[in-house]
């Protein structure tokens, strides 16, 4: 993966992007030497969020087959939330 100084990025703008983008998908943002930002191409963006999807789907199913879940009404599953985030004050 490239790395795009954060002083290039102010001195060169967007054609520092598009140049370190044009032969990787991704391209490091990097502040004092340090990597702090990735950007990438939206095209990218969107399959790597199609795959962190598919990747959730499958879990739930998993989830599912296995027996993993809870059937209750509304007002049970909020009873249940609130005695996970605050037990003292749910008895």
């Amino acid at each position: 993966m490239s790395t795009i100084s954060a002083n290039d990025l102010k001195t060169k703008g967007i054609s520092a992007i598009e140049a370190a983008l044009a032969s990787e998908p991704e391209a490091a943002i990097s502040v004092r030497g340090k990597e702090r930002f990735i950007v990438m191409d939206v095209a990218h963006y969107r399959y790597l969020r199609e795959c962190e999807l598919e990747a959730a789907l499958l879990q739930t199913r998993s989830d599912l087959a296995e027996g993993r879940f809870v059937k209750e009404s509304a007002d049970a599953h909020l009873a249940r939330m609130q005695t996970l985030v605050n037990p003292k004050t749910s008895a």
